[in-house]
């Protein structure tokens, strides 16, 4: 495959961006888009010039540190996969691929393609901790959980905190986010003792990190690598409201 790729560069926050061009050729169709990156960066290297710089560890979907807008969306627009899980056999040959970093005031670039998340794990943070004894595992049948409930949480819990929700939203809201992380310790008996504060001040650090408000558009829900689902939203404003109320 022969492709055009535009290339956002930025030296450094402060720095304007641009954007660069690179053909590149005799790409393989199986070939994951980060081993795309990773030979465009080997043949810049080669002409001697700076190669681009792109988060990237697990390269399996698991991590969510491969935070690329690819054609305007983020990860590339493969439903329930990373950047890192798109192959370049999801394009054609001879198309224009235009790669970008995260956009939200939340996400400053720094080099490149990659952002400052650290606002994500400061409202991780801001949840605090489960009151739970430690010591020897507890006898599995102590604190029953219903299937329901165990299954709900599991959904929420599979959040990798990558950022494309934040990234798809118009408003830059970090909701869906903070909506698993509350809902998969509320849904669980570990999570009780801690749950109106945990709301209250993970959503208040959300707040305080500039991301936006939600208007559920529902554009998080769709880029979600996990497919976490618009729901959860509906059950954090519900936590939000009776923490509020004091129930």
């Amino acid at each position: 495959m022969n492709l055009t790729l535009h290339i956002w560069r930025q030296h450094d926050p402060e720095s304007p961006g641009y954007f660069h061009t690179e053909e590149v050729s005799d790409v393989s169709p199986d070939i994951s888009f980060l081993e795309c990156l990773d030979l465009v960066n080997e043949r810049l290297m080669q002409r001697g010039s700076q190669p681009v710089a792109f988060d990237s560890d697990c390269r399996e979907g698991i991590c969510g540190t491969c935070s690329l807008v690819i054609n305007g969306v983020p990860h590339g627009g493969s439903r329930g996969a990373t950047a890192c899980q798109l192959h370049m056999r999801s394009f054609r040959d001879g198309d224009t691929i235009v790669v970008e970093p995260w956009r939200a005031k939340a996400f400053p670039v720094l080099r490149d393609l990659i952002v400052d998340r650290s606002a994500m794990d400061r409202v991780i943070q801001a949840g605090g901790y489960v009151s739970v004894g430690t010591g020897s595992a507890p006898e599995a049948n102590s604190l029953s959980v219903s299937k329901d409930d165990a299954d709900r949480a599991m959904d929420a819990a599979q959040c990798i905190g990558c950022g494309a929700c934040v990234a798809a939203c118009r408003n830059a809201s970090a909701m869906l986010f903070v909506a698993a992380k509350v809902s998969h310790l509320s849904l669980l008996p570990q999570g009780q003792a801690e749950r109106r504060r945990r709301v209250l001040n993970m959503v208040g650090k959300m707040d305080e990190e500039q991301f936006g408000a939600c208007t559920v558009t529902g554009a998080c829900e769709v880029v979600c690598p996990k497919e976490i689902s618009l729901d959860f939203i509906g059950r954090m404003n519900r936590e939000y409201g009776r923490a509020l109320l004091g129930l």
